[in-house]
């Protein structure tokens, strides 16, 4: 009986092998954490170059004489920042509200501008997160009231 206690209190005292099983455990829920990370930096990266290339866009489309002009120069701008920001988009679109560019001297017209950036996350593989995410920010920028339309 004392030899059975013995080898059951040698089996139970021996911790042979318990951090390999911690790794086990551990080492995928790690993983994971990190991928999420990486891909919340990514989205928050993208949006902040989103919101960026929106006013730059919107800026640039307010310093324009004629609704043509203020959209060309509004796409140059934002691929010019979300370049600049390293963001790569899948798909870039901007939208721009030239109305505020028909006001009469001496009102202050407003120019808007949507820009919307499809982001790839594909690279990063983590499982029920989408490949692609799209990112969209409106900025406002207004038209100096007294310059010649």
């Amino acid at each position: 009986m004392n030899i059975i206690r013995r080898a059951l209190r040698r089996i139970h005292d021996d911790q042979r092998g318990n951090i390999a099983a911690e790794v086990v455990i551990w080492a995928p829920i790690l993983v994971l954490l990190i991928a999420l990370l990486i891909v919340a930096g990514r989205t928050v990266h993208a949006d902040n170059a989103t919101q960026n290339a929106a006013l730059s866009a919107a800026r640039n489309a307010s310093l324009s004489r004629d609704a043509q002009t203020a959209q060309d120069n509004a796409e140059a701008a934002a691929r010019r920042a979300m370049a600049n920001a390293g963001t790569p988009c899948l798909q870039l679109e901007v939208v721009i509200d030239t109305s505020g560019l028909n006001a009469p001297i001496g009102t202050t017209g407003i120019v808007s501008a949507r820009v919307t950036c499809t982001v790839n996350l594909a690279d990063v593989t983590v499982p029920g997160i989408p490949g692609t995410r799209q990112m969209t920010s409106t900025e406002t920028s207004p038209v100096d009231a007294y310059r010649a339309r």
